[in-house]
């Protein structure tokens, strides 16, 4: 039943990547970074809302953020915005997401989805979430999307398959989780055609993943179980504050699905992009004729290629000569970088924040 469908949207991340159109007081998912006049975390909202009632939809996020969801979302209840005082990674939010939804409704399965995702094929992501649900409804397993690779990628997680233990034709056993790759393992992963993105998009029953909890990550469940008759009520904030305060930071991945033995990875396509990186904004972005990604209105190039350029519209900006770079006007910074080495941003960022202090991040 619909009713039973749940939704939990991580908006709590920083997004240092997408320095410095991405800054700490407004991370990449409260901002339009597709210039489509909707915010990341809006259209995240929009496309559950198809599959949950929008009042089972829970924003987790930073408590500085606050003012932003409820701005960009005036349709949920303040009871629906889970505000973390410190950022713990992504097991401890599930946690405190998990006993808010088990006093609403001990019977609901889950989806948790990060917060600055691109999916292009809408109507397919939908129909996959609902098999998803059916799925996790009649099986006690842990389940999580994996996107076929179309080229050996470094900045994905991988998921390998078991061949020998599918459930239905889409879904296998997970048999390894594998971090970020180097560029050779990557076009071995690519090659075999066992490895499979790791999404970050989750379903699960809420009895199955607090059942999960309890085994694998014990201390962090045990923290948030304290609060049972505190949850919705006006003491929240303050339990929640105390217990961040001594709960460590580890990830959902590291921390419960790697080590699970009921984990299994549904194989699926609809046009998945994490928007991790300039680069990845750039490939799904529209291009000029010399495949410039331009997002500004009196932005003018000569002689440049392949490059992404986001100014604001009321700046003029002019460049020459330029082949394969990421230049990004802000307010108070400008980033010139080639795109081949923009893992260096968060290092930029690091950097900024020693020698010139947080004002420009």
């Amino acid at each position: 039943m619909k009713k039973n469908n749940y939704c939990v949207i991580m908006a709590g991340g920083i997004g240092s990547r997408f320095w410095p159109l991405s800054k700490n007081s407004k991370p990449k998912q409260f901002l339009d970074i597709l210039g489509i006049g909707k915010t990341l975390l809006q259209q995240t909202f929009e496309r559950f809302e198809k599959i949950c009632p929008y009042e089972n939809i829970y924003i987790v996020t930073n408590e500085i953020y606050k003012d932003l969801v409820v701005e960009q979302l005036p349709k949920i209840a303040k009871n629906q915005i889970l505000l973390e005082p410190s950022r713990r990674n992504t097991a401890p939010c599930i946690a405190y997401a998990n006993y808010k939804i088990q006093k609403k409704n001990p019977d609901a399965k889950i989806v948790v989805a990060p917060s600055d995702h691109l999916i292009l094929k809408e109507k397919k992501f939908a129909k996959t979430i609902k098999e998803a649900f059916n799925f996790v409804e009649k099986n006690k397993v842990l389940l999580t999307l994996g996107m076929k690779p179309n080229r050996p990628e470094t900045g994905y997680g991988y998921i390998q398959i078991s061949k020998e233990d599918n459930m239905q034709s889409s879904i296998n056993k997970v048999k390894t989780f594998t971090e970020k790759p180097d560029s050779d393992l990557a076009k071995v992963f690519y090659e075999s055609g066992d490895f499979y993105w790791n999404s970050g998009i989750f379903i699960w029953s809420l009895k199955t993943i607090m059942s999960s909890f309890e085994i694998h990550l014990p201390e962090i469940n045990s923290l948030f179980s304290q609060g049972l008759d505190i949850y919705n009520t006006d003491k929240e904030a303050d339990f929640i504050k105390k217990t961040y305060s001594k709960c460590r930071n580890v990830s959902i991945d590291y921390g419960l699905m790697e080590k699970a033995k009921n984990v299994y990875v549904f194989c699926a396509e609809f046009g998945w992009s994490d928007l991790g990186t300039w680069s990845s904004l750039y490939e799904h972005s529209k291009k000029d004729t010399k495949q410039n990604a331009i997002k500004g209105k009196n932005i003018l190039t000569y002689d440049s290629n392949k490059c992404i350029v986001n100014a604001p519209d009321e700046k003029l900006v002019v460049i020459q000569g330029l082949e394969n770079y990421i230049v990004v006007d802000s307010e108070k910074a400008l980033l010139i970088c080639k795109k081949e080495e923009e893992q260096q941003i968060r290092q930029f960022v690091n950097d900024i924040s020693i020698k010139k202090g947080d004002e420009y991040i």
